[in-house]
């Protein structure tokens, strides 16, 4: 201590100002700027119309927010946005009638399930009730929110897994009205470790501490896993879209092996794309070989953060900076997709299994 003392006496006696300034600078000031030259090349619209299918907006929007979304969304190209916050009964009806008004070609809703009445008696048969008439009332998907295996508990405590048998009449409701379920489940493998110096997330842990998932407190990621799978293994009538690459886009070999044993299983690129920028070798060869199971998503809806996505699909350039440095401190690589790679991503699977989804104005 003697020592450390000393050695800070001698930086204020001697050092001066900027240098003394960079030595008390935090990690949340550091913003390097690259001095590396290379080509840049910017992409603020999308090659070729695309869907939306994960993003998030107040239900029933007004129309003055709808128009402006349109305007937004003619600048980058985005052909459909579904709105996944739909949630169920009159909300939904309006929400529904609100996107017809302003652009049904456009928008598209999916239902929520309300689990306030989980500790009722017959409940997942009442959820599927209500969700086949969301859908008579224009939803064309059900969104399932990541409480849903980690936060839902029972009256008596118990967790409620992603699994449990109460919801098997909701899944088989989506199976026979053909309807997609998008599935938020957990969140990302570092947030259940520990927050400590080799937690390649510790600055978004330590701006946001309630992320993290201790295990005091959540089930284990590999247990959300496992449940998960077994999920999907027990439908597989049933088309499940696995929210943000399944949170395996770190591993997208385990992904893949997911994908090879259950055809039913689908995924959404959205809020990892630094997982894909920065292993763009990997990441460009893995999407070729599932080019039709990958649907683009963004999730938090920000029209400026679009071109990021552009940018890593369809350019080659190199070592260039995502949009939030707590996501991602390392720098993102283009994919260089081939075209119809992109086509797929960005349109042709969302119509493929999202029905109602209007497909004039996309490419053949």
């Amino acid at each position: 201590m003697f020592f450390r003392n000393a050695i800070r006496l001698l930086l204020l006696l001697f050092c001066p100002l900027p240098a003394l300034l960079a030595q008390s600078m935090s990690i949340e000031e550091y913003e390097p700027r690259s001095s590396l030259v290379v080509p840049q090349h910017p992409v603020p619209r999308a090659k070729y119309p695309f869907i939306d299918v994960h993003s998030h907006h107040q239900t029933p929007a007004s129309p003055e927010y709808l128009k402006r979304l349109l305007s937004e969304m003619d600048r980058i190209n985005m052909r459909i946005l579904v709105n996944l916050s739909g949630r169920s009964g009159g909300t939904l009806q309006q929400g529904v009638e609100a996107f017809r008004a302003a652009d049904g070609k456009r928008f598209a809703l999916f239902a929520n399930i309300d689990f306030s009445g989980i500790n009722e008696p017959d409940f997942g048969r009442r959820a599927a009730v209500q969700l086949e008439q969301d859908v008579k009332n224009g939803a064309v998907g059900l969104k399932i929110y990541k409480n849903f295996g980690m936060d839902l508990k029972y009256r008596d405590g118990r967790r409620v897994p992603v699994d449990d048998p109460v919801m098997d009449p909701v899944w088989e409701t989506c199976a026979r009205l053909k309807i997609p379920v998008l599935i938020h489940t957990g969140e990302p493998w570092p947030f259940f470790q520990p927050i400590d110096k080799y937690n390649e997330r510790w600055l978004e842990l330590k701006q946001f501490p309630g992320r993290a998932r201790p295990p005091d407190r959540y089930p284990a990621w590999e247990a959300l896993m496992a449940e998960r799978d077994r999920l999907f293994t027990r439908h597989p009538k049933t088309i499940f879209i696995a929210a943000h690459l399944g949170w395996q886009g770190g591993n997208l070999a385990a992904l893949g092996q997911l994908l090879d044993r259950l055809p039913n299983v689908y995924t959404e690129v959205g809020a990892v794309l630094a997982e894909l920028g920065r292993q763009p070798f990997t990441a460009r060869e893995w999407l070729a070989k599932y080019q039709d199971r990958v649907l683009f998503g963004k999730d938090i809806y920000g029209v400026d953060e679009y071109p990021y996505y552009f940018r890593v699909f369809e350019t080659r350039d190199e070592y260039f900076d995502y949009y939030r440095k707590r996501h991602a401190f390392w720098k993102l690589y283009g994919l260089d997709l081939p075209d119809e790679v992109l086509k797929k991503i960005y349109y042709k699977n969302a119509l493929r299994i999202v029905p109602g989804l209007n497909a004039a104005g996309f490419p053949k």
